[in-house]
């Protein structure tokens, strides 16, 4: 029986989030299986897109489609008008402003399925008013490492800074993905204060950028780094396009440290990326039991000692005793390749509906 074609679509953004990089790396994942489109508004090109494709595949949220905000609706309403499956991938939910939501509810309520990045998203989703009104073809599937390994990390003007700190004696903490309030960033500004304070000469890379929107994200960081006494020992990158310099940055910090507000989830795929630079991540653990019971990677690595868990609800006291323990520890290595394609074949095959984690 033939395998199922499909036209994964994609903005045109040059600094892709998280989403977005899963989004099309479906599509190549996909390989002969799959073309990626990339949403500019042309129906027509769009339409004779659909024609090959057995199913289209939507993702959410994609920072690049805030200025397009019709043309994800328009795509799905084209998809099913062309009797074709709108496969709708929801990475968020709650943590999504309510306008950006309420732009979904028809897309929502066209999709023929919908799968969830983490249990915590497919439960937030089955609690609001839309999921009575929308498909109950529903899943949860695992979302693989937003980059990959290079060949060869390549050391920057940032790189070199961490490495000359690192020789002075000065204990890194690293976070990697963007800055925004409800990813608690600035948490890891309190961490480091705290170690400060304990006596320990500490700095910070911020491996990323700031997600604009109404609220003063980096404004706030800021005020908030010179009110702790620590701004002149913190470092934002901004965006970092190659994982070449990516790594070359990752290999010179000593800890990575992350405080959600929800605790961990497995659609954290910058958590992952971290991981993946050998040295220890210590994040609050998740607030369900069963929160990585689907992903195989993350899994993994807490047992091995690469993730750390801390409790869900630590404050940075807690967490500036695991980041020092952590420092002292060695991290269980892993095939970081073979683990990254055995989760992107878990991912097809839920697109395939050959395995899949199901919801009741």
């Amino acid at each position: 029986m033939a395998k199922r074609r499909y036209l994964a679509l994609v903005s045109d953004a040059a600094q892709t989030c998280g989403v977005e990089e899963f989004a099309r790396q479906t599509g190549l994942r996909l390989c002969e299986r799959a073309d990626r489109h990339v949403l500019d508004g042309d129906i027509r090109r769009l339409k004779a897109a659909l024609v090959d494709a057995d199913a289209a595949i939507l993702n959410f949220p994609v920072v690049a489609w805030k200025k397009k905000l019709a043309e994800p609706i328009v795509a799905a309403l084209s998809t099913r008008l062309h009797q074709k499956e709108l496969i709708v991938v929801l990475h968020e939910w709650d943590a999504l402003d309510w306008k950006r939501r309420l732009v979904l509810v028809p897309v929502v309520m066209l999709a023929t399925r919908i799968l969830f990045s983490a249990p915590e998203v497919a439960a937030e989703f089955a609690k609001s008013p839309l999921s009575a009104l929308s498909t109950r073809r529903r899943g949860v599937i695992p979302i693989p490492p937003n980059l990959a390994l290079p060949d060869k990390p390549h050391d920057g003007s940032v790189a070199r800074t961490l490495d000359e700190q690192g020789k002075a004696g000065r204990l890194i903490l690293g976070q990697f993905g963007s800055i925004y309030p409800k990813k608690q960033s600035t948490a890891v500004l309190e961490i480091a204060a705290r170690l400060l304070a304990l006596g320990h000469d500490v700095g910070v890379v911020f491996v990323g950028s700031f997600i604009r929107g109404s609220d003063n994200v980096e404004r706030d960081f800021y005020a908030l780094a010179d009110k702790l006494g620590i701004s002149g020992r913190v470092a934002v990158t901004g965006y970092v396009a190659g994982a070449e310099e990516l790594f070359g940055i990752f290999k010179h910090v000593d800890v990575f440290c992350y405080l959600f507000s929800e605790g961990l989830t497995a659609r954290r795929a910058s958590v992952l990326a971290a991981s993946f630079s050998g040295k220890p991540v210590v994040v609050n653990r998740p607030q369900r039991h069963d929160a990585l019971s689907h992903h195989s990677l993350f899994r993994k690595l807490v047992d091995g000692g690469a993730i750390r868990l801390v409790d869900t609800h630590a404050d940075a006291a807690a967490m500036a005793e695991a980041v020092l323990e952590a420092s002292r520890s060695n991290v269980a290595s892993i095939d970081a390749k073979a683990e990254v394609d055995a989760l992107w074949g878990a991912v097809i095959d839920a697109l395939d509906e050959e395995r899949v984690t199901q919801l009741s």
